[in-house]
């Protein structure tokens, strides 16, 4: 009995000692096969990684911004009615900036299936530095215009002092007067491809905002009010059945219904509507509405006032 039990120590001891060498040996061989494990994890998340990160980016490339807005003009047509049809910032003056290439020096010279381009500078400026630098020669001629413009006015209001005298004597005699001092500019009929109507419907005096407009004869008022393309307007009727018409004016003197002499002023000049400058348009018609003009500068000198 003494000697079997100290035989079981011996062999439980051993036993004891195989399983913590067991155990041990184990956690040894574990920790490479774990580590081999995880390597191979890691090997495999990574290019998995990488492949998704591929995925994400490819299809990001094709995004770009929408392109502008065409437009096409049709008969009626004017620069304010368009950009107020589409909500344009900056309005009319915006309008034609964008387009003044394709518009010309005038502006109220458009004419149907002229293409206009809404919202087409705006994006570009902004985005790089380069397009400000372009943009710069652009920006520039607008001004030298708008100093040509003030020359001119100067320089028809100079020629008006010397040249008021010899037209009270006219305006007295045949009781018609000059609209505003001084002669007109753009011609009567005036052809061109800018024009909507194909012509020029009345003449332009060159005169500064501000300057008093007069009734060329005695009448009744038959319109005062906005005229669209020609802004500020007034429509005269004449005791012969003929009609004079003042556009662009900064304000108005008069209302319609109202009785006016020859000289009394219905308001004062500007640049309301389409307008490039400061200036009176002015016709003579058969008829209280657009389209049916005549010659004005041959109707006043029959009334002894030469423009």
């Amino acid at each position: 009995m003494p000697n079997s039990g100290k035989h079981r120590r011996p062999k439980s001891s051993t036993i004891a000692r195989g399983v913590v060498a067991a155990s041990a040996g184990g956690a040894v061989i574990a920790l490479p096969l774990l580590g081999a494990t995880g390597a191979h994890a890691a090997e495999q998340s990574a290019p998995a990684t990488s492949k998704s990160v591929a995925a994400h980016t490819a299809p990001a490339k094709p995004a770009k911004s929408a392109g502008t807005t065409t437009y096409s003009v049709v008969s009626g047509d004017y620069l304010s009615k368009i950009a107020a049809q589409h909500h344009l910032k900056g309005g009319w003056h915006k309008l034609y900036q964008d387009n003044r290439e394709v518009v010309g020096e005038n502006p109220s010279l458009i004419f149907p299936g002229m293409k206009l381009t809404l919202g087409a500078k705006a994006a570009p400026a902004a985005t790089t530095s380069e397009a400000p630098a372009k943009a710069a020669p652009k920006a520039a001629a607008p001004k030298a215009e708008t100093k040509a413009a003030p020359k001119v006015e100067t320089k028809t209001e100079a020629q008006t002092e010397t040249k008021t005298e010899a037209p009270a004597s006219q305006d007295n005699a045949s009781g018609y007067v000059h609209p505003v001092p001084g002669n007109h500019t753009t011609a009567y009929r005036a052809s061109g491809a800018n024009w909507s109507s194909g012509s020029h419907t009345g003449i332009d005096f060159p005169v500064s905002t501000g300057t008093s407009v007069k009734a060329i004869t005695s009448g009744t008022v038959v319109t005062a009010g906005w005229g669209g393309a020609y802004g500020n307007q007034v429509v005269i009727k004449h005791a012969d059945g003929h009609y004079s018409q003042y556009g662009h004016m900064s304000s108005l003197s008069v209302s319609a219904g109202q009785t006016v002499t020859a000289g009394q002023q219905v308001g004062l000049s500007g640049s309301t509507g389409n307008a490039t400058g400061p200036h009176l348009h002015f016709e003579v018609r058969t008829g209280p509405e657009y389209g049916s003009d005549i010659d004005p500068i041959a109707y006043l000198a029959s009334h002894g006032i030469n423009v």
